[in-house]
């Protein structure tokens, strides 16, 4: 489970990561707390989400390819200094009693120009760490350390917001990056895997493009990403949505139901991190089985019914997540990696600005369990759509197995022979 920390450049990256992580989330709470205490606007924090999320959409394969022309160690240092004063010039504004809610979405378009250069980046420096063998249990121990984050970090954050205000929350937040780029400074160059850096060339954003378009077990991957990632992984609304539309319950249970969806995901990525290399039978199994539970999960009647189905939902979301990102990188051209990954990230992240406004207004007009629904109908979907789709072109069809446990497998069409036995041409 544990066995990239074998690596000591990775365990100076994961310390430094566990303690910005952490930062990070204290930040969003803070971020979010202000904004409403500026504004009393919802749309207002709506605008500032969308705002930290747009660079990525615009950017994010001239992200991608800033990764691969630089060396990625030092890339990292620079983009990881530039969030820290960030958030620190957040912190001053809001200690001196001057910062406007103009000033946070300034800072979060900057956050988010920052984050469109350091995402590809950071995930595509992963397998320079650790090598090919290990990289899907980083890849899963990194989705853990978010996990983490993601508990401890608001509930600190609430305290210290609660004790001391939002602008000591942002200052602690821009500490935070002084451990990562501490870590990133002592790693020994010499016991990295890194790639060549490209040369600066015109088209080289095309090739990227044509790249995953000549493969359809990327063009696979990323359609499902990009279906989940814009409709399914809403759960800052819906959750909301349940605990104060549905159940009538105040922010602690509502606190309660987001700790309990990072502890499932927290599960599932450190199972994920037990596993070797996924396929893409266990990516779209994940993918279907999100979006199942993910409807069965808004027709639950009571709070600790809706509550538990969270932890199983979370263990599919991190499954699904894991197994993408880490088939992407193995099965991709190392020059490329830095490119095709700014593709991922924003056919991720890029479609949220988009997603999340469209969940909302069904959760309003029509209720959160419409809009819970709806992302687990498409996720599921998505996941047949493109499960069909994939058998069709390798000439598999589908069989189900009852007996000795139910099973789903794709045989060959023309021999009615199964191929679990043989590799696959990709792994995924």
């Amino acid at each position: 489970m544990f066995s990239s920390l074998r690596v000591r450049n990775y365990r100076l990256f994961a310390a430094g990561q566990a303690v910005s992580n952490s930062g990070t989330w204290m930040q969003r709470l803070a971020q979010d707390w202000l904004v409403l205490k500026l504004t009393g606007s919802t749309m207002a924090l709506g605008i500032t989400t969308g705002l930290q999320f747009l660079p990525m959409l615009l950017f994010g394969l001239w992200g991608g390819a800033i990764a691969d022309r630089y060396p990625k160690r030092r890339l990292l240092i620079a983009t990881q200094t530039v969030m820290g004063l960030l958030a620190a010039v957040l912190a001053v504004l809001d200690l001196a009693g001057v910062v406007q809610v103009w000033h946070v979405w300034l800072l979060a378009v900057g956050l988010g120009l920052a984050t469109a250069v350091d995402n590809p980046t950071r995930q595509s420096f992963v397998v320079e760490m650790v090598g090919r063998r290990d990289l899907p249990n980083a890849v899963s121990l990194n989705s853990a350390n978010f996990q983490l984050g993601r508990i401890a970090g608001p509930a600190l954050a609430g305290v210290l917001i609660a004790a001391i205000g939002t602008g000591w929350v942002f200052a602690v937040n821009a500490l935070s990056f002084v451990a990562v780029i501490l870590g990133l400074l002592a790693m020994r160059e010499r016991e990295l895997r890194p790639v060549e850096p490209v040369k600066r060339e015109p088209g080289q954003l095309r090739e990227a493009l044509r790249y995953v378009r000549a493969r359809p077990d990327l063009l696979a991957t990323f359609a499902l990403i990009g279906f989940i990632g814009t409709f399914g992984f809403n759960f800052a609304v819906t959750i909301g949505g349940f605990a104060n539309q549905v159940f009538h319950a105040g922010p602690g249970a509502f606190g309660l139901l987001n700790t309990v969806f990072a502890v499932g995901s927290l599960g599932g990525a450190l199972w994920a991190a037990r596993r070797g290399r996924s396929r893409m039978r266990m990516l779209i199994g994940a993918a279907l089985t999100f979006g199942l539970l993910s409807v069965l999960a808004s027709v639950m009647p009571a709070y600790w019914a809706f509550a538990l189905m969270l932890i199983p939902i979370g263990v599919a979301g991190i499954t699904f997540n894991t197994a993408a990102n880490s088939s992407v990188q193995l099965s991709v051209d190392a020059a490329l990696r830095g490119r095709v990954m700014g593709l991922y990230m924003l056919v991720f992240m890029g479609g949220t600005p988009f997603g999340g406004p469209l969940v909302g207004w069904i959760a309003q007009a029509y209720g959160p369990r419409a809009a819970l629904f709806f992302g687990g109908a498409v996720s599921a979907a998505a996941a047949v759509v493109v499960g069909l789709l994939l058998a069709r072109h390798k000439r598999m069809r589908v069989r189900f197995a009852v007996r000795p446990h139910p099973a789903v497998r794709l045989v060959d069409a023309s021999a009615g022979k199964s191929p679990a036995r043989q590799p696959d041409p990709v792994p995924a």
